[in-house]
């Protein structure tokens, strides 16, 4: 495992809110672009 892994691993550990918080973003953006394919790339 690289060193940049190694520590993003670690402050992730520390600091498990963010986790969630990143996790939540991921969800939004992917549901976002479920929705924008459904109204056929038209978001107006």
């Amino acid at each position: 495992m690289s060193n940049s892994n190694t520590t993003l691993r670690a402050f992730l550990a520390d600091h498990p809110r963010l986790m969630g918080v990143l996790f939540a973003m991921a969800l939004v953006v992917s549901q976002t672009g479920t929705v924008a394919a459904g109204n056929n790339g038209s978001i107006w």
